[in-house]
């Protein structure tokens, strides 16, 4: 999350990034390889081994994990490789094939993201007839080389800066700090590799995985960013497909300035839904007004810009973490009760911990203060994913859409002034742009989108289907993505379709 010092009366925005889903991270060592294969070959079967360095066999004993190698620069299949980090936890019963996952992110971790769901679908018609597979993208979770741009000590500089001063001299330091971030990633990752890490690489990726599997076709659950590839995968390989299903869409055809300000007007309708159920309470620290809900909020946070906020841990709790931890609070009502307990030692003086923790959570930093590197490859991915706007106007215009639809997330007032996103000052080139999916084979898909879904919004979901002419499930609620979260409406529709391929029509839970 974005932010910088502030110096007279200027102002900011949200910060110009959010990660679609959170996911922990875990540690992973890589055992043998497979072969990549080559034109017109075939893939001998991957090495299977433990995983017990990231999960104890008594946990999860059926569990196995291998590494399947890709080129780095396509161009070159012979020359380096990134080895992809590939779990397995086979089918209990009666085997139909395979289904990949993908959490989302982009940059979250496929494998940690099946060994956590895993145990929630044990028993299941799913554990029982499919092996489930998480492989985690070049660069991320446990692929090597590791994407990383930043040490853990950069990581937490670069969570103190406010990043709120949209004067123009502040616009211009924020730039400054924008571009020293995307030189410490050529720096460290090397163009070929940040040039290779975009969603349609990951596609390819993924068929490089169908293949070292020794599947014909492969069922697919993606959510969020996860959404994307599916959908790329399907455009590109739409006859390796059984069933997929796209949970918490993106539209395709959204450019990254409009899915900006469609994400942060999500993310509004969230915090509102949020206070009002806050406001039951006498107790809120937003009041029961709902016209003073965001000037309440403001008046919590905005002081931690001169100061950070009282915590147990010694750094506080800056500016920049509060707005990150009640981003991520937003994502699942689970977390609100945790939202409101750090504005309310925000409100007391007794001190902010849980802001922080939810802060840390989202940032993947551990209790040693150690980072995952989910935030380095969710940036080097979305940068690479489509052009991003290099003129200062567009992004003064957009700094003014997203006060008017998302005015939790904006300090001070608008300047027309705002500084551009890190991905304007990118190394590499994109290498994908949006465009509208072409229809999917009938049956191959079912896209699932929720009505007040924060990070990815409704209306991408009814989009995205249309586009790929795919039945529609609806979910009535506030958070993000529900597949497999506990509605039986959703979760019977999408195992009968995986099973059996029942497709459903357009439905809503």
């Amino acid at each position: 999350m974005a932010a910088m010092k502030r110096s007279g009366r200027t102002g900011s925005a949200m910060p110009t990034s959010v990660l679609c889903t959170v996911m922990t991270a875990a540690m992973m060592t890589a055992v043998p390889a497979v072969a990549a294969p080559g034109a017109g070959q075939t893939a001998t079967s991957p090495t299977w081994g433990s995983c017990d360095r990231f999960v104890a066999d008594a946990y999860l004993p059926t569990a196995q994990c291998t590494t399947v190698p890709v080129p780095i620069d396509d161009a070159d299949p012979t020359g380096p490789q990134a080895q992809l980090a590939v779990v397995k936890i086979p089918a209990s019963g009666e085997r139909i094939g395979v289904l990949l996952m993908n959490p989302g992110g982009p940059g979250a971790s496929a494998v940690d993201a099946v060994v956590n769901l895993s145990d929630a679908l044990s028993g299941s018609a799913i554990a029982e007839h499919f092996d489930l597979i998480g492989f985690d993208p070049r660069g991320v979770g446990h692929s090597t080389p590791e994407l990383r741009c930043r040490t853990n000590a950069e990581r937490d500089a670069w969570r103190r800066e406010p990043m709120v001063d949209y004067s123009q001299a502040g616009v211009a330091q924020i730039e400054q700090l924008n571009q020293t971030l995307a030189q410490l990633c050529l720096d460290r990752m090397g163009k070929p590799f940040l040039a290779g890490v975009g969603t349609a690489s990951a596609a390819k990726d993924m068929d490089a995985v169908r293949i070292a599997l020794g599947e014909d076709q492969i069922n697919y659950l993606g959510y969020s960013y996860g959404t994307e590839l599916g959908t790329a995968y399907v455009q590109r390989f739409p006859e390796r497909v059984r069933t997929m299903v796209l949970d918490g869409a993106i539209d395709p055809t959204q450019d990254p300035l409009e899915s900006l300000v469609e994400q942060m007007a999500g993310f509004q309708v969230a915090f509102d839904d949020y206070a009002a159920d806050c406001a039951r309470s006498l107790a809120c620290p937003l009041g029961t007004d709902p016209a003073q809900f965001v000037d309440r909020y403001h008046q919590l946070v905005d002081p931690l810009v001169a100061a950070p906020g009282r915590t147990s841990d010694p750094r506080g709790l800056s500016y920049s973490d509060a707005i990150t931890g009640t981003v991520n609070a937003l994502y699942t009502p689970q977390y609100w009760k945790y939202l409101t307990s750090g504005l309310l030692g925000l409100q007391r003086g007794t001190g902010a911990d849980d802001l922080l923790l939810l802060a840390d959570d989202y940032e993947s930093r551990d209790d040693d203060g150690n980072y995952g590197n989910g935030q380095d490859a969710f940036n080097a991915i979305r940068c690479v994913d489509a052009p991003t706007p290099e003129d200062p106007a567009l992004w003064a215009e957009v700094d003014q859409q997203i006060r008017a639809r998302a005015p939790f997330l904006s300090y001070g007032q608008f300047t027309g002034f705002a500084p551009r996103d890190l991905c304007a000052f990118w190394p590499v080139p994109a290498t994908s742009s949006p465009k509208a999916a072409s229809p999917a084979p009938r049956g191959s898909v079912v896209v699932v989108s929720t009505t007040r879904d924060p990070a990815t919004p409704y209306q991408a979901g009814v989009d995205l289907a249309r586009q790929l002419k795919a039945p529609l499930i609806t979910y009535d609620g506030t958070q993000h993505t529900v597949v497999f979260d506990g509605n039986s409406c959703v979760d019977d529709e999408v195992v009968q379709y995986f099973v059996d391929r029942v497709l459903p029509g357009d439905l809503n839970c």
